[in-house]
């Protein structure tokens, strides 16, 4: 049974998801950093919100872990490079928040253009200031968006509504989608220059990092106004300070900060800046649907295998999941065999080719294509799996490929893995038979039916009389049981091939004596 635990303030009903599933669960918010690595060894799934800071320590103390969910849009706080490198999904809650999001921008931008809470503040201490809060209407005016996404797309219908003009940048955007949200895509230069408020709807990475930096704050029209309620590090706030007090900008909204909790701030003194201290998400319907979201996606993950918002994997879903079961255990395994024949001879992989033929190609193939990666890597490098295989192949510089085949074949569906060396290339094929179960078809050109086996011995040979007798009268004199028995071969007296099914491991001194044979090759054992 899965068992998974909750380290922060999460929604009773997040609980009650996991225990209707069938997995155990332990609710304990609050946690030190030592005391949680103390007990995360015990854990399949860890599901936070942004209190828990899931650290390369954190991780390397979960030997169980598979699956970090965090309840909410951000992963500021999970080193998600520490969990790919382990092989850990870390999946967020794009969606459950955004609206909640998107409001509070809305909300940013009217009590920006109409000083609401300077007013507030100044009316409660009894002033009755009416001339001083001279405010502007949004009707009319130019919205930018800076990020188009999902929070982005909503704060655009919001405006549409309002009668803005609305102008987005996001490299994401097509112009079709643009057109369907009714916005104008532009260059982010074009928008600074002609928004009369801009809001920044990106998340933060190297190539955002102060997105908005002093060149762009002071190239936006003198008297517009600026709001940030997405990451904490997209504004140059020292430069955003310049330009308040110089009167270049009219004022600004912020939610997020460089740092936080921001308890100290020069801009906390301006009177034309309204800040709030992260409250994005902060409404009730959000934190229960991210809770609800972030179960749901762990229980689907721990008990099926559906991948949903993951941050570092292909996605799939609950529907295709138990679709897809039979083809990627298929890839992986003859991911694996080229991976054993190709460490074997101690070369360095080039490439890692993926052909889909049939029923196959209809596939959603990623996901398939990540499992082959970590089929043909594993024996190379150790623990891979689906999540770590792809970065594991950039960082060795291996090319990676798909091949989609149209074509009628004489399988219903087919896959092929090859791996590209200095020596050449080595290609392996199977399919599926019956109700699912995977079939080797193909070895190096050379047809060999055969069924995958925990223990297997790979032997190349030369297609004479006699082979056959004295390899099997060698396994036979060690005691070893033969439980199949496969060949093929490219022509009589050619190349050949000998696939055997064990019941067990072939001891290093019989894997010497069958490799000292005569007609041999190649011996190889293999372990699925």
């Amino acid at each position: 049974m899965p068992r998974v635990l909750i380290s922060d303030k999460l929604s009773p009903a997040a609980v009650a998801i996991f225990r209707e599933r069938g997995i155990e669960t332990d609710f304990k918010p609050g946690l030190k950093p030592a005391e949680l690595r103390e007990i995360i060894a015990e854990y399949d799934g860890l599901a936070v919100r942004s209190a828990t800071k899931v650290t390369r320590e954190l991780i390397d103390a979960a030997p169980r872990l598979k699956v970090v969910g965090r309840a909410g849009i951000g992963v500021d706080n999970v080193d998600v490079t520490s969990a790919t490198a382990r092989g850990v999904v870390v999946m967020n809650t794009p969606f459950g928040n955004a609206i909640t999001t998107a409001e509070h921008a809305i909300a940013m931008m009217f009590a920006l253009a109409r000083q609401i809470p300077e007013a507030s503040a100044s009316t409660k201490a009894g002033k009755w200031e009416k001339n001083r809060f001279m405010g502007v209407e949004l009707t009319g005016k130019t919205l930018g968006l800076v990020g188009c996404g999902n929070i982005g797309s909503i704060v655009a219908d919001r405006a549409n509504g309002l009668r803005m003009k609305v102008i987005a940048y996001d490299p994401f955007l097509s112009e079709k989608r643009a057109v369907e949200l009714g916005v104008e895509k532009v260059e982010l230069d074009a928008l600074v220059a002609r928004a009369d408020i801009v809001t920044i709807h990106a998340p933060y990475t190297e190539q955002t990092k102060n997105i908005l930096s002093r060149e762009r704050i002071f190239a936006m029209k003198k008297g517009a106004r600026l709001i940030n309620c997405a990451r904490g590090g997209l504004v140059d706030e020292a430069a955003l300070h310049e330009a308040l007090t110089s009167g270049h900008l009219a004022g600004a909204a912020l939610d997020v900060f460089e740092t936080e909790p921001a308890t100290d701030s020069p801009l906390f003194a301006l009177e034309n800046v309204v800040c709030t201290p992260h409250l994005g998400a902060a409404t009730a319907e959000a934190q229960e649907n991210v809770a609800l979201q972030v179960a749901e996606q762990m229980s689907d993950f721990l008990l099926t295998g559906a991948v949903s918002n993951a941050i570092n994997m292909p996605s799939v879903s609950a529907e295709e999941a138990p679709r897809l079961k039979p083809y990627m255990e298929l890839v992986r395994l003859l991911g694996s065999l080229a991976g054993q024949l190709t460490a074997a001879q101690d070369t360095s992989i080039k490439a890692i080719r993926v052909e889909y033929e049939g029923q196959a190609a209809e596939l959603n193939r990623r996901p398939l294509t990540a499992a082959a990666l970590a089929g043909v890597l594993t024996p190379i490098s150790g623990a891979v799996n689906m999540v770590n295989a792809p970065v594991l192949a950039r960082e060795h510089g291996i090319e990676v490929a798909e091949t989609v085949h149209e074509r009628s074949g004489d399988y219903v569906t087919l896959l092929r893995v090859t791996v590209v060396t200095d020596g050449g290339a080595r290609s392996v094929a199977g399919t599926l038979v019956g109700t699912g179960k995977p079939r080797l078809v193909e070895i190096k050109g050379i047809a060999v039916e055969a069924d995958f086996a925990p223990h297997m011995l790979y032997v190349t040979n030369q297609d004479r009389p006699g082979f056959i007798g004295r390899f099997g009268m060698t396994l036979s004199e060690a005691g070893i049981n033969i439980a199949t028995f496969h060949l093929g071969r490219t022509a009589p007296g050619g190349d050949a091939i000998c696939l055997v099914g064990l019941d067990g491991p072939v001891p290093d001194k019989v894997l010497a004596a069958v490799r000292t044979l005569p007609l041999v090759v190649r011996a190889v054992p293999l372990a699925f």
